[in-house]
């Protein structure tokens, strides 16, 4: 007979968090309060050795972590997990979890071998101080008319052929100034479909900073700290940011914009970019 783990919580920050937008409806403007899901890293440490940190929204996280602990194969069952402590850091939080010490040593083994999920974006990465890198200042002047912004958005859903068979997949797009999409590749990964629009745009030496990039799903850190490595100042997005991704766009000088659906959008930071 197993007996649950013992937990600890200390300092879960809300899942949920209010914000203030502008928001562009035809030619109108209205500030308005919206609400942001929370994302943040949580390293999970197996005997004091941190493993992997991976992007959450911070409830459940005992349950997540010894969920994780089993579907992948790091012990066998819950009952081999003996602690969990959620401890909250400065710039995310730590999921402590004690473990036989024959797990933690086929752990120690294994290494960095997570297989990448397209879904996290962060497998792999050992602790919070990588994921959480400063996004580069974006120093482009690039600005576009909201009528523009609403053409590129209505574009996007017309060019995605795979997802027209399957709806399941992600897209992402580059749009230049006047609307016009140009480059548009999609991928069941968010992060992956905007990675390859960036490569594209780079193999053929577009310059990326003159247009605007768009995603067909939420936007998150990770696609903003994307958008400023390629240096472009406007991101879009069909679905919400979550909090950490305005907070973000807003130090790295990318106006971000949500729920781009027809003639209607949220502008959650630096809207002096959107014109008209």
């Amino acid at each position: 007979m197993t007996r649950p783990a013992r937990t600890t919580s200390l300092g879960y920050l809300p899942p949920i968090v209010a914000a203030s937008v502008s928001r562009l409806d035809g030619t109108a403007t209205a500030a308005q309060d919206a609400s942001l899901a929370t994302e943040v890293p949580v390293a999970l440490v197996y005997n004091a050795r941190p493993h992997v940190v991976m992007m959450c929204t911070p409830a459940d996280l005992e349950d997540f972590a010894v969920g994780f602990s089993v579907t992948e194969g790091i012990v066998p069952s819950a009952g081999d997990v003996t602690r969990v402590a959620v401890v909250k850091y400065a710039r995310g939080i730590e999921a402590q979890l004690e473990i036989p010490a024959d797990a933690a040593e086929r752990l120690a083994e294994r290494g960095r071998t997570l297989a990448g999920r397209t879904g996290c974006g962060l497998c792999g990465v050992e602790v919070i101080d990588e994921a959480m890198r400063e996004p580069f200042p974006v120093r482009t002047r690039t600005t576009v008319s909201r009528a523009a912004l609403y053409r590129a958005g209505e574009s996007l859903g017309a060019s995605q052929p795979l997802n027209r068979d399957v709806n399941t997949i992600h897209a992402a797009a580059w749009a230049d100034a006047d609307g016009a999409v140009k480059v548009v590749r999609e991928d069941v990964g968010r992060h992956n479909a905007l990675d390859k629009v960036i490569g594209a745009l780079l193999r053929t030496g577009a310059d990326a900073s003159r247009g605007i990039l768009l995603v067909t799903s939420r936007a998150s850190y990770e696609l903003v700290q994307k958008a400023a490595a390629a240096n472009v100042g406007i991101l879009a997005a069909v679905s919400r940011p979550t909090a950490l991704a305005v907070q973000l766009a807003e130090d790295a000088g990318i106006t971000l914009v949500g729920l781009l659906r027809g003639a209607s959008a949220n502008v959650y930071s630096h809207p002096e970019r959107i014109a008209g």
